[in-house]
């Protein structure tokens, strides 16, 4: 028994669920990723040393976690209303921009330091330096999963919907 929902109810559960979910993302990010550390000196903060592999990671993080929220959510929301696609790819890409965003900027708060106040010390400082997303791609992690499900699940209804029709044709 398939329960018809309006379009509007999706698209709200859409937003809700990409806000709260991108904020709580937000927070294991910060926990996940690794940090480079930084010296910082009088008027000059710059990494220790080479470490190309921390900001990498701290990419691939971001946008692990994206692409597990766009496959989650984009199925919790097909479930709502399979009947129409539509209204489902219009819920999951709003709810991957809101959940990116809330992502993104939870994560980058968490795991923020204060690099201009630390140098006015006459001392070198060594510290982490601000948690932050380089590769601009991953911010199109979210979206690009979510698309990707609802376009599998149209393709499969498409395809049993051809098959059904091929076998009642004379």
């Amino acid at each position: 028994m398939s329960v018809q929902r309006r379009a509007s109810a999706v698209i709200a559960a859409g937003l809700i669920v990409g806000a709260i979910s991108g904020a709580a993302l937000g927070v294991v990010w910060a926990a996940l990723a690794p940090r480079v550390p930084v010296v910082i000196q009088e008027g000059t903060a710059y990494p220790d040393s080479f470490q190309p592999e921390e900001y990498f990671a701290s990419d691939v993080a971001f946008g692990v976690l994206a692409l597990v929220a766009g496959v989650a959510i984009a199925i919790g929301l097909a479930y709502m209303r399979r009947e129409h696609l539509f209204s489902v790819l219009v819920a999951a890409l709003l709810a991957a921009g809101v959940g990116t965003a809330a992502m993104w900027f939870v994560g980058t708060r968490l795991g923020s330091v204060d690099i201009e106040g630390l140098e006015a010390t006459t001392e070198p400082v060594v510290t982490d330096a601000p948690l932050e997303v380089s590769l601009g791609a991953m911010f199109l992690m979210w979206p690009l999963a979510s698309a990707i499900v609802i376009t599998v699940l149209a393709l499969s209804d498409w395809i049993s919907e051809w098959r059904s029709s091929a076998r009642s044709a004379p």
